[in-house]
């Protein structure tokens, strides 16, 4: 009696796991898809003004997948490393399996939808570098 009252309390945490990870998944942000890396350089500097919504369910939900994502990938990468050697492609997989996820998950300032630097960045970065040269 005692262990089917505990096994219909494990069985349901485990469905409202799944349905929160379910709706966890439902709510990822557009960003988190696979996007063309090239194509986000060509269009240069991302000037975006996140809502502050945006910004805590991404600081939420977004960046802790995004995470997850990265270790996950890493993870497969080094499990396929041996055939991607074997078939010359090992780069292209850990730009897809690694980096992909890690740049929209550590190189996107928090709420935007696309990563990259914005020109505030480009020009403090740029204004440092005048000042090394200059010493």
């Amino acid at each position: 009696m005692i262990t089917r009252e505990l096994d219909m309390k494990i069985t349901s945490r485990a469905g409202r796991v799944t349905a929160a990870f379910l709706i966890g998944c439902l709510m990822l942000p557009q960003s988190l898809w696979a996007q063309d890396p090239s194509a986000m350089a060509r269009e240069g500097a991302v000037d975006e003004n996140p809502h502050w919504g945006a910004m805590v369910g991404d600081f939420f939900v977004a960046r802790p997948i995004g995470l997850v994502m990265t270790v996950g990938g890493t993870a497969l990468w080094l499990v396929s490393l041996p055939f991607t050697l074997l078939a010359g492609n090992a780069n292209e997989t850990a730009d897809t399996l690694i980096l992909g996820p890690g740049e929209q998950t550590f190189m996107r300032c928090l709420g935007c939808r696309q990563s990259g630097y914005t020109n505030k960045d480009i020009e403090q970065h740029q204004k440092r570098q005048t000042a090394q040269v200059d010493e």
